[in-house]
């Protein structure tokens, strides 16, 4: 009886299997009757392991995407959510049935069964999953776009297309590794988004855009060892793009390197000498990294004398002359001879008024700009002008 039983409930499995493919090649199918049948078999131990349980399943979420397509094709509106939603079901199902496929019958020979149809509907369908990704994309469900993308390259690396269009490594093929890359960047999963980002590097296409979504990615992991090798990459990659080269000097500027930013900055002068951004930036390391005013002083000269309006030169002079005269003042009342303190305190009214035009230009420039004003009120108190120190708190306090 138990036997009799178990070979009942196995033959039962077996039917839904065949009922539910029946159900999905129906003309009004019922999609959500053919996966409940189906669920049922994919669970049970006498079908589970058979090949066409699994090649159903795959068949039922083909046929819903297939209906959905046809109406596209028609020129009727689908229903997309559905129809990419089965799309994506399809590829899991496939997989685990073509590998049963290959299995040795009872005779320890391999005589697959539904191979053949799984190439055919996994390479009919392999261009939809570029246009699945492009709309979850445009959802802005970038983890199902990025799953997307993946069965399309994921498909393209099985065995079954070894030497046949679907694997060939074409336009489709290079794009969809950028959007995969781009999709893995937005789903806050760093290791998913480097390795994506790392695959996509080694194509030609946008690759320029892949080095920079890269430094971003470790820039943002804080890992310098990676960031720095990026960068030195895409310096190699493409001379012509300043990104590379700030962003390397910027990192060792951020890690007191002081004296390789130095270096990179003359190699970066040396190809671009009427770049006021460049001797802006060297004057940044020698104010801030090596504390040389003077040379801080005649870096930003330069800058100015190339631009006179580069505002980033024009607010960064200011701050030398007003840093210096911080610091003088804070000397002068360091010292008890009333003589001596007066001197050191109009060397330190001299270098407040020499801060001050730059500071005035900067602030006209960018008026909102908070650290201008910020430096304007602390010259006029230091300077007396109490009628432009008034103006400036009032401004501040708007």
């Amino acid at each position: 009886m138990a036997l009799c039983a178990a070979a009942t409930a196995a033959f039962a499995q077996k039917s839904a299997v065949n009922q539910a493919q029946s159900i999905a090649k129906s003309q009004n199918a019922d999609y959500a009757e053919a996966r409940s049948l189906i669920k049922g078999a994919l669970d049970n131990a006498e079908t589970k392991n058979d090949a066409k349980t699994w090649y159903v399943a795959g068949f039922v979420e083909d046929q819903q995407f297939s209906n959905e397509r046809t109406k596209q094709m028609l020129g009727q509106q689908p229903d997309e959510a559905k129809m990419y939603e089965a799309l994506g079901a399809i590829l899991p199902y496939f997989k685990k049935a073509y590998e049963l496929d290959q299995q040795p019958n009872e005779k320890g020979k391999v005589k697959p069964r539904f191979t053949k149809d799984i190439k055919g509907i996994l390479g009919a369908n392999h261009v939809y999953y570029i246009n699945g990704g492009a709309y979850y994309f445009d959802q802005k469900d970038y983890q199902k776009a990025s799953d997307f993308f993946e069965q399309y390259l994921e498909i393209s690396d099985l065995d079954m297309f070894k030497g046949t269009p679907t694997a060939e490594r074409d336009s489709n093929f290079m794009t969809v590794q950028f959007y995969a890359a781009v999709a893995a960047t937005q789903i806050n999963n760093h290791e998913k988004a480097v390795a994506a980002l790392q695959r996509a590097k080694g194509t030609d296409y946008r690759r320029n855009d892949i080095y920079q979504y890269l430094c971003y990615e470790y820039e943002q992991a804080k890992d310098s060892v990676g960031l720095e090798n990026t960068l030195k990459e895409g310096m190699q990659l493409f001379p012509e793009e300043p990104y590379y080269l700030l962003s390397l000097i910027n990192n060792y500027i951020y890690s007191n390197r002081n004296d390789e930013a130095i270096s990179y900055l003359n190699q970066a002068i040396a190809k671009d000498q009427n770049n006021p951004q460049l001797y802006d930036v060297m004057g940044r390391v020698y104010e801030t990294g090596l504390k040389d005013y003077a040379k801080a002083e005649e870096y930003f000269q330069k800058a100015l004398s190339i631009n006179p309006d580069y505002i980033e030169s024009i607010s960064n002079l200011g701050r030398v002359y007003y840093n210096q005269a911080v610091n003088k003042q804070g000397e002068a009342n360091m010292i008890n001879d009333a003589k001596q303190y007066q001197e050191e305190l109009n060397k330190a009214k001299e270098l407040f008024q020499k801060a001050l035009p730059y500071f005035e230009k900067a602030h006209q420039a960018k008026p909102d700009e908070r650290d201008y004003m910020i430096a304007l009120r602390g010259i006029y108190y230091n300077l007396n002008m109490g009628d432009k120190f008034e103006a400036i708190e009032k401004e501040m306090n708007q």
